[in-house]
């Protein structure tokens, strides 16, 4: 098995990215799931909400966390090195607004009920499901830093849906 180059494809310098807007709005009818990223450690209590989180591979098994350089989580989440992937419900509006917005990190986390993982990262109490995380390694582009987040304990409830982002708005999704 050969491995693919890190350098540019050639026809890149052909083409020009889409305008930004444009991208947005196709990534709006992009549903995705929406999680709290939380952390805790020697770099401090914080966390940010985000939809870009996807799983990696199962063995070992690991998610890949997409993390805005000039998010104010940013500095406490690179300098703690754990995370904690704690996936929404239904009910959970208020809490991911909250995390998403720019209100202080005490506010944020007063708003639910947390208890700490294995890493220390806060687990959401009553989240559909929470990874909890060592950072192994992470790369930068653009505006963010992509993580690879080694899970190192699942802990999931029986909640019977799970809540999106769809079209700018949060939406239930249920079997």
């Amino acid at each position: 098995m050969s491995a693919i180059s890190a350098e540019p494809h050639p026809a890149v310098s052909a083409f020009s990215p889409v305008a930004r807007e444009t991208y947005r709005d196709g990534m709006a009818s992009l549903a995705a799931a929406v999680n709290l990223i939380t952390t805790d450690g020697a770099g401090g209590l914080a966390g940010f909400t985000a939809t870009a989180v996807t799983s990696v591979t199962d063995d070992p098994p690991t998610l890949l966390v997409c993390l805005n350089r000039a998010s104010s989580a940013a500095p406490a989440v690179l300098a703690n090195k754990v995370l904690c992937v704690n996936a929404l419900a239904p009910g959970h509006e208020t809490v991911s607004s909250l995390f998403g917005g720019k209100t202080p990190m005490a506010e944020r986390f007063a708003s639910a009920d947390w208890t700490n993982g294995k890493t220390g990262a806060p687990v959401l109490h009553d989240a559909l499901v929470s990874f909890d995380c060592i950072i192994t390694e992470m790369v930068e582009v653009g505006t963010h830093f992509i993580l690879m987040c080694q899970v190192v304990d699942v802990l999931a409830n029986d909640r019977e849906a799970a809540l999106v982002y769809f079209r700018r708005a949060y939406q239930a999704v249920s079997a």
